[in-house]
């Protein structure tokens, strides 16, 4: 016995060890991280015309580069995956592959060093600097980082936020980038550490890590000290978003902080809840939230049967409901079904150990594979998962959507908030390879999407989570010109909506009684019902390959490998508008109004004309003066049907209720498919809201 635990106990310790020795020869031997000198962008520009009247243009303020700690781990080639690339890649992909009016770049601030700011500061600026005329350029590129914070509990949970400047000139700018932890992320240090044992290509591993130790030998910044006079090589990082907006204040910079991902499960705890947050929202900073990208759709609110915990610390499980299968009940089923004798009391007793495993959450994202052996991916259905709805997040966090936080009115303590989530809406990618704007086609589904994660072994990758990866969205300014004082003043004035990719065409204006218009993103006060007037128009039909100013400004190499041989290349031709939906949320009036009945989705559904015109449409809400009270509206305008990646993310066989009987993923394991896994879906814009408030007339 003594020498069986003798092996068990080697056994385990082994991997540790062995991580512990190779680390410390990288402490040794390693010099600086691996990163290539930064390449400058094409100096060809982008054919534009001079905008002299209000338009709409396009950006992604969410891409991420190899400078990011995540998207350098999974740089790591396994498989011939494509390793993320700099920041110049980025540049010229927004500029001649996805044809962008504009973009940001957001690494990870908690994985940026000093050097590797200085780096992406010098990127962004020759960026712009081949742009041409600063008053009309082809690209407008925008420095920024994320800040990225996690908590297991709810309450201490401030999740991920982008912080995007204004100006990129010295001394207009923070010295560093403000993350939101102090040291390192030790889940990426530990996976590069780990991970060679079980993996041959210990070169690029080695890599990794000598960028592992820059970081953690970086010091931190004192407490207490004006953010000027801090040292410029050190981490400053901010606990919660009240210290960051502090900080931002401090340096008196324009800048926006844009919060995303809010209804992800990969990164968002279970039981995660925006009332634990309105008290640190600040509408000088936060003007804009994203509602959909790469990662899915933080639009919509339900309420979904999720496990609880009782006062005793007992996890119990919810039977299905409204179509919702909770992966313990799921978990029970499997259980059963494997009992040679599933009436026996041996059975029930794995059933309930299958229910009870399944119900307690677990990391990042609960993996049901371990709570029933010899499980695959596609034998758990679409437990967990949202269900009619357009693309949504995996292992969705309803609490923290878009449509929940707009009718939130109400503090953790259950007392009226003195602050609103008035937001508007954008898209974006969060592309962790160097691509902005990947969803101008649905095409290289494990290059043009995050679905190919992390190189791990077969037993560790999601493949289900990985079926829940898209191309990404857009955000979409009416901007007065092109420079870059007109877009961020559109973004941070609200006159922005998001799309899943495809260029929309959509305008939202309240008809004031004065006779004025007030755009999407308005705040007003009303005495009388509200009258509105949409106009949609369908994105450009794609042509094959890539314009001829592509192929004059790149080789053939280089448009084979960045752009994937296809760019966004408009025909003349445009998609139809089937419909316009319109959202009617009535914000609290009491905190303890339950959220469901305050959202109207859709509380109108609008038919447009069949045309490739798109349409214009007008409607009054005559509830607003009866009922009295603050509401606030947007629309979506749905494109007829084409295919996009994952649009059917677990593609699932159902029986004759509908119910998923088996799923098939489209991850990148040996479960998972190496197509693209295109299916039909609507895509569409979502307009940021009008926020009307109902005063009683004089």
């Amino acid at each position: 016995m003594r020498r069986f635990l003798g092996i068990v106990l080697g056994l385990v310790l082994l991997p540790f060890v062995a991580a512990a020795l190779y680390l410390g020869v990288l402490f040794v031997n390693g010099s600086r991280a691996d990163f290539p000198p930064e390449a400058r962008p094409e100096a060809a520009r982008r054919p534009v015309a001079r905008v002299d009247t209000p338009r709409i243009l396009f950006g992604d303020l969410h891409v991420h580069t190899v400078y990011s700690a995540d998207a350098h781990l999974q740089s790591v080639k396994i498989r011939e995956r494509v390793s993320p690339d700099p920041p110049a890649d980025a540049c010229d992909f927004a500029r001649f592959c996805s044809q962008l009016d504009f973009w940001s770049i957001n690494d990870h601030a908690e994985s940026l060093t000093p050097d590797l700011w200085r780096r992406t500061v010098e990127a962004v600026r020759q960026c712009n600097a081949s742009a041409g005329d600063p008053a009309n350029p082809d690209l407008v590129s925008f420095l920024g980082w994320e800040w990225s914070h996690r908590a297991g509990s709810p309450e201490e949970h401030w999740g991920h936020k982008n912080v995007v400047l204004l100006e990129t000139d010295e001394g207009r700018i923070p010295a560093r980038p403000i993350a939101a932890a102090r040291g390192p992320s030790w889940v990426y240090v530990g996976m590069g550490v780990i991970a060679p044992i079980v993996r041959s290509n210990l070169g690029e591993w080695a890599s990794f890590h000598r960028y592992a130790r820059e970081l953690i030998a970086l010091d931190e910044c004192p407490d207490g000290v004006p953010v000027r006079d801090l040292p410029l090589d050190c981490r400053e990082s901010a606990v919660d978003p009240a210290t960051l907006f502090a900080k931002l204040a401090d340096w008196g910079l324009p800048a926006l902080v844009i919060p995303h991902g809010l209804s992800w499960g990969t990164t968002n705890p279970a039981g995660a809840d925006l009332v634990w947050q309105i008290d640190q929202h600040d509408p000088r900073w936060q003007r804009l939230l994203e509602v959909y990208s790469g990662h899915g759709n933080s639009e919509i609110y339900r309420e979904l049967a999720r496990p609880t915990r009782g006062a005793d610390g007992t996890w119990s499980c919810p039977e299905e409901s409204e179509g919702f299968e909770p992966c313990c009940a799921r978990a029970a089923a499997l259980a059963r079904e494997r009992c040679a004798d599933p009436g026996s009391a041996a059975c029930d007793a794995r059933v309930a150990e299958a229910r009870r495993r399944a119900s307690r959450p677990g990391g990042r994202a609960f993996s049901p594979l371990r709570a029933v052996a010899g499980t695959t991916p596609s034998d758990w259905g679409e437990c967990d998962q949202l269900r009619d709805a357009f693309l949504p997040a995996f292992n969705y966090r309803p609490r923290q959507s878009a449509q929940y936080g707009f009718a939130l009115a109400s503090d953790a303590r259950g007392q009226k908030s003195d602050s609103r989530f008035r937001l508007g809406l954008i898209g974006a990618s969060d592309n962790h390879r160097s691509r902005p704007g990947t969803g101008y086609r649905e095409f290289a589904r494990q290059i043009m999407t995050d679905g190919v994660g992390y190189p791990l072994p077969p037993g560790l990758r999601d493949e289900r989570g990985a079926s829940f990866y898209y191309t990404g969205g857009l955000t979409a300014v009416h901007a007065g010109a092109r420079d870059r004082h007109s877009i961020f003043e559109a973004l941070r004035e609200r006159h922005v909506y998001a799309t899943s990719g495809d260029r929309i065409l959509l305008w939202f204006d309240l008809l004031h009684p004065d006779g004025t218009r007030r755009p999407m993103g308005s705040e007003v006060t009303l005495d009388a019902p509200p009258v509105f007037e949409v106009r949609a128009v369908g994105a450009w039909e794609q042509r094959p390959g890539c314009p001829g100013f592509v192929a004059e400004a790149l080789s053939a190499e280089r448009v084979a490998s960045l752009c994937r041989g296809e760019c966004y290349h408009p025909s003349d031709v445009r998609k139809r508008i089937r419909r316009i939906e319109v959202v009617r949320i009535r914000p609290q009036a009491d905190p303890g109004e339950p959220i469901r009945e305050l959202i109207e989705d859709p509380w109108r559904s609008l038919p447009c004309p069949d045309s490739r015109d798109g349409c214009v449409l007008r409607f009054e809400d005559p509830d607003f003066a009866t009922l009295g009270r603050d509401t606030v509206y947007y629309v979506r305008a749905i494109q007829e049907p084409s295919p996009a990646v994952n649009g059917d993310p677990l593609r699932c066989e159902r029986d004759a209720e509908g119910r998923c009987v088996r799923a098939r993923p489209c991850g990148d394991g040996p479960d998972g498919l190496p197509d693209d896994c295109l299916a039909p879906v609507e895509e569409r814009a979502w307009s940021s809201p009008i926020f009307a408030d109902f005063e009683e007339p004089s």
